[in-house]
C-alpha cells in the first residue's frame, strides 16, 4: 500500500505472541464459545480511540502511518485479549458486611440473614445515610481495583436505596463516576431488590411505587439503560416481577432479571417470555427454562463467586447450559453481602474449577459474550477494526495461564479508548 493511502496511527501494539481477537459481534453460543480468533505474531492499530487495523505484524504495518508523534508498545511475544466485561455488579454502596461472612460460616443462611434486617436491608441504611461524596469516592476505589484486573466496562446496578430520593441518588453516582473514571459504565435501575423495612407487610405498595413513580422519573433523567428484578422467594414473586418489568419494557428499558438463585421459581421462563437481554444466576434454573432462554436468545449471566462467597456447591449448570446453545456470560457480582471479589479473572478460574468451563469458554463470557449482554457489542468486547480500542496485555506467553495463576494478577498494562489507564508497577488513573 502506498504511503500516502496508509491510515493514520497513533496507537500500535506490535510484537504481540498471541492475539485474541474474539471476533464478532452477536453472541457466541455451544462449540462456538471455544473460538478465539487467534492470531500470532501479531499487532494492534487504533487512531483517535478506535481500531483501525488489527492482524499479522507485517500486514497491519504495511496498511498504517506511524506517526512521529504515535504511542508504540511492544507487547514482547505476550498475550493480548479484548479489554475485559464485568456486566453485573453491585459496587455503589457504604460500609461492608463482614459479620454476615462469618455468619454464615457459623451456619446462618441467606434468607435468615435477610429476614433479621440484616443483609441487603443493612446496606439501604448505610447508603441512605452517606454522602453523594462519599459514594463517589468508594465507588471510585472500586473501579480502580477493578482496572487493575483488566475490567475496561462494567454495569453498575442501583437497589441499595429503594426509595425514589435514593434509588436516584445511586444512579447519579453511577452517572458520575461513568464522567470520572476511565472505565466505561453501563447503568442498571434495580428498585426491585427487596422490600425496604417501611414497606414490610405492604409489598403491594412498594411495587406500585416503583412502577407508578421510580421508573418514570429514572426514565425521564435517562439514568439507566436496563431496568433489574431480583425474583424469588422472599423478595419480588413472579407476577410482581412481571408486572415491573412489563411496565419497565412500556418506557424503553431493556431488561434484566435475577432468576433462579436461591431456588426454583421460574425466572428463567419468565425472562424469556419478557425477552429480556439477560437472566442472572440460575444455580436452579430448570430445563424448560434453558430450552425457552435458548429459543428467545437470552444471555445466561453466571457469577460463581457468590456461590464461592458463600459456601455454597450449588452452582449454575453450565455445562448444560453451553451443550443446549444458551450463550454464557460471566462477572463478579461484586457486592458488599454475598461477593466481595473484584478481579474477573478469579471469577474465570471459579468457573474453569466448580463449572467445568474451559478457558477458551471463560475467556468469550467475558468478553464478547459479556458486551452483547450490555447491548455494547458494536463498540467493546472484540478487537476487530471500527471497535474502541479496549485490549489488556497479559505478563504471558500462553492465553491459558490466564485463570490458572488464581488470585495472581497477571495483567500488564490495560489500553481503554486507545490510552493506557494501568500499568504494573505505575497504579494511577
Amino acid at each position: 500500500m502506498r504511503g500516502n493511502l496508509k491510515k493514520e496511527c497513533d496507537l500500535l501494539i506490535r510484537n504481540i505472541g498471541q492475539l485474541l481477537t474474539l471476533a464478532g459481534d452477536t453472541p457466541k453460543r455451544g462449540e462456538e464459545m471455544s473460538n478465539l480468533a487467534i492470531v500470532e505474531n501479531a499487532a494492534v492499530a487504533s487512531k483517535n480511540g478506535k481500531i483501525i487495523s488489527v492482524g499479522r505484524e507485517d500486514k497491519v504495518i504495511e496498511e498504517i502511518n506511524l506517526l512521529k508523534d504515535s504511542k508504540k508498545i511492544d507487547a514482547n511475544h505476550k498475550v493480548v485479549i479484548p479489554g475485559l466485561i464485568d456486566c453485573h455488579t453491585h459496587l455503589v454502596f457504604s460500609g461492608s458486611r463482614e459479620d454476615e461472612f462469618y455468619l454464615r460460616i457459623e451456619g446462618k443462611n441467606y434468607l435468615n440473614i435477610l429476614k433479621g434486617g440484616s443483609g441487603i436491608l443493612s446496606t439501604v441504611d448505610k447508603v441512605r445515610k452517606a454522602s453523594f461524596e462519599n459514594l463517589i469516592k468508594n465507588g471510585i476505589e472500586v473501579l480502580n481495583d477493578m482496572l487493575s484486573f483488566g475490567t475496561t466496562t462494567v454495569e453498575i446496578k442501583s437497589g441499595y436505596g429503594l426509595s425514589i430520593k435514593d434509588e436516584i441518588k445511586i444512579l447519579e453516582v453511577i452517572k458520575k463516576l461513568n464522567e470520572e473514571h476511565p472505565i466505561e459504565i453501563v447503568s442498571t435501575f434495580l428498585g426491585a431488590h427487596a422490600f425496604p423495612e417501611e414497606y414490610k407487610n405492604k409489598e403491594e405498595s412498594y411495587v406500585n411505587l416503583i412502577i407508578e413513580e421510580m421508573l418514570p422519573v429514572v426514565k425521564e433523567k435517562n439514568l439507566a439503560k436496563f431496568c433489574d428484578a431480583f425474583c424469588g422467594k422472599r423478595v419480588f414473586n413472579l407476577e410482581q416481577t412481571e408486572r415491573i418489568l412489563d411496565a419497565a419494557k412500556n418506557l424503553g428499558f431493556k431488561l434484566k432479571i435475577h432468576a433462579d438463585q436461591l431456588g426454583y421459581n421460574g425466572g428463567a421462563e419468565l425472562a424469556a417470555k419478557m425477552g429480556a437481554t439477560s437472566a442472572s444466576h440460575l444455580e436452579y434454573i430448570s430445563d424448560e427454562g434453558i430450552n425457552m432462554m435458548k429459543q428467545k436468545n437470552v444471555i445466561a449471566e453466571l457469577l460463581p463467586g457468590s456461590v464461592f462467597f458463600m459456601g455454597k456447591t450449588n452452582y449454575a449448570p453450565a455445562r448444560k447450559m453451553i451443550n443446549n446453545d444458551v450463550p454464557i456470560t460471566l462477572a463478579t457480582n461484586y457486592n458488599p453481602g454475598t461477593c466481595a471479589i473484584k478481579s474477573l479473572p478469579i471469577i474465570m478460574t471459579l468457573a474453569c474449577i466448580y463449572m467445568r468451563m474451559s478457558v477458551e469458554e471463560v475467556i468469550t463470557s467475558t468478553t464478547i459474550n459479556a458486551a452483547c449482554a450490555l447491548d455494547l457489542q458494536y463498540d467493546v468486547g472484540s478487537i476487530e477494526v471500527g471497535k474502541k480500542s479496549d485490549m489488556v496485555i497479559w505478563d504471558v506467553n500462553n492465553y491459558k495461564h490466564i485463570p490458572y495463576f488464581l488470585g495472581l494478577n497477571l495483567v500488564e498494562k490495560v489500553i481503554k479508548n486507545g490510552t493506557i489507564v494501568f500499568q504494573k508497577n505505575k497504579r494511577g488513573f
